[in-house]
């Protein structure tokens, strides 16, 4: 029995609107989530993203295939029922954003990080209505409280789904500004990405390509990638 394995059993999946939502329905039943609540997606286009992925199992089902499945299941199954604590969790991030922690040297990391990372504080500014302040070196100092809490407010504001994509566009890149910047669709995502990779590329630059290395950032990249079309997803209709 410990070899059993779910396999494909329906011949379609479509898309229904109703409840409040849409369903992705298999031969016209609804998909449940591992917790067994309803798959009820906010908009028609990641139904459909959806169900274009329950349709191209073939034979043994592969969740690993499935990306935005998963995604939306840990909206409805875990970022819906801990909201809050999921939100306050990423809004730390501002407290201690990738952007504001600069180099000491050499001197021209330090000038790259100022021409690169700047202008997205200059955008976080004009977007989000806060100032970060810059600190060099990696010890930590506390950002003004007044930002941290508009960041915080933003944060809170973000429905389930938008959260659970969210979450993996600010720990992946370390940055909670770098992530409202994809949200917003401020910049490209992978130029966005590059940017949170600042001083690994500088790194390789100096003294050459860690493949090990590489080949875990291309993992972190992908995800991060799907991270920002998931929370585009949800604002498409």
């Amino acid at each position: 029995m410990s070899d059993w394995k779910a396999k494909r059993f329906w011949k379609e999946a479509t898309v229904e609107e109703g409840n409040g939502g849409f369903e992705v329905k298999l031969d016209g039943r609804p998909v449940k989530t591992p917790a067994k609540r309803s798959l009820l997606l906010p908009t028609r286009a990641m139904a459909e993203v959806i169900a274009a992925e329950w349709d191209a199992q073939e034979g043994e089902i592969k969740p690993h295939l499935m990306p935005a499945t998963k995604t939306a299941n840990a909206a409805i199954d875990k970022v819906a029922v801990q909201h809050a604590e999921v939100a306050d969790m990423l809004a730390d991030y501002g407290d201690c954003d990738l952007l504001c922690y600069r180099a000491e040297g050499p001197a021209e990391l330090v000038a790259r990080q100022a021409e690169l990372w700047n202008p997205m504080l200059d955008w976080a500014q004009q977007a989000l209505g806060v100032r970060l302040a810059l600190r060099e070196g990696v010890m930590h100092a506390p950002q003004d409280s007044a930002a941290l809490a508009v960041l915080r407010d933003k944060t809170h504001a973000l429905s389930s789904f938008e959260l659970a994509a969210f979450h993996d566009l600010v720990s992946l890149s370390g940055s909670l500004v770098l992530g409202f910047a994809a949200a917003h669709q401020a910049r490209d995502p992978e130029a966005l990405w590059d940017l949170s990779r600042l001083d690994e590329i500088w790194q390789a630059e100096q003294w050459g390509v860690d493949e090990q290395a590489e080949e875990m950032a291309a993992v972190k990249k992908d995800s991060f990638l799907h991270a920002n079309a998931m929370f585009t997803l949800c604002r498409q209709v």
